[in-house]
């Protein structure tokens, strides 16, 4: 006997809280890189310009992690039964996949401004890098923190592009700092940090992509949700004991597919009764299970 559980509403809150979050780090990397890029380019910095072009790519990004977010917090419809979830780790991959790219472009730029001569960086653009960092982190830790309280991978996709950037500015800050200690022949310091930089833009990407690709490929979630709901479902009267269990994750909800062993000798309507209780039992105890499908074994013994 298979029960499916009738879905719940999507969890619109949720949703509303990683867009909300977005939307803030949106307005915030628009000021930075008006700010970054006047810095850099008056200022003689190209850390700052690489800055700049970084977090453009945040703004980019952004764009694309609030339209996965705003997708995935759709209803489920007649060509898309299971829900559109998929769309939420598909976004944390572009963001991924624009973070190599913004790698790829400030190396290659560093690499000819090392080679090409130019002037030492303005003093001030160490003050421009100091409140970068602080508005940065701060931005990372409030972003990060609701997407670990509403499990998307896109929100903390968007958290990592701007602790990325503290990464970035900290290096840049180092490097502008060492050239202008050094003096005349330093000057290629700042370009050094920018290359420093991309190295670390790269391992976030990886960073975001590995676990929006788990995802992708309906990986077990880390923790211990198929023990949980083992645990629920045994507790229900009725059950003898559970066999297999699978928990897939889809955008903000996850799903369990679970064999539960009943006594072999009852009705198929007692069976279906525990099922059903099994059922409430875990969307229960679990709100962030969006649907559960319980399949009914006999105990041969």
């Amino acid at each position: 006997m298979t029960l499916e559980a009738t879905p719940p509403v999507a969890n619109n809150e949720r949703a509303q809280r990683g867009l909300d979050s977005t939307l803030w780090g949106i307005v915030a990397n628009i000021g930075l890189v008006l700010g970054k890029g006047a810095a850099g380019i008056f200022g003689h910095s190209y850390a700052l310009i690489a800055e700049a072009i970084e977090s453009g790519t945040d703004v980019l990004s952004s764009g694309i992690v609030w339209l996965g977010l705003r997708t995935a917090a759709r209803e489920p419809d007649a060509n898309h039964p299971y829900g559109h979830g998929k769309a939420e780790p598909l976004a944390a991959i572009a963001v991924a996949v624009g973070l190599w790219c913004a790698a790829a472009y400030i190396a290659t730029e560093g690499v000819l401004h090392i080679l090409t001569p130019h002037q030492l960086p303005a003093p001030y653009t160490l003050a421009v890098l100091a409140v970068v960092i602080a508005i940065k982190e701060t931005l990372y830790r409030r972003v990060n923190q609701v997407g670990e309280e509403v499990a998307s991978s896109a929100v903390k996709a968007d958290a990592w592009h701007h602790r990325a950037d503290v990464i970035t500015s900290c290096t840049a800050f180092l490097g502008i700092t060492i050239a202008l200690i050094g003096g005349r022949g330093w000057e290629s310091a700042d370009d050094w940090a920018a290359l420093v930089a991309c190295c670390f833009i790269a391992y976030n990407a990886y960073h975001i992509f590995r676990p929006a690709f788990g995802e992708i490929m309906d990986e077990a979630p880390a923790g211990t949700w198929s023990d949980d709901v083992r645990a629920l479902a045994e507790a229900v009267p009725g059950v003898v004991t559970t066999e297999k269990c699978y928990v897939r994750k889809m955008g903000f909800e996850f799903f369990a597919d679970l064999h539960v062993v009943v006594d072999g000798t009852i009705s198929v309507r007692e069976g279906h009764a525990i099922a059903h209780a099994v059922k409430a039992a875990v969307l229960h105890a679990m709100p962030a299970m969006y649907n559960v499908l319980v399949h009914i074994e006999p105990d041969n013994h």
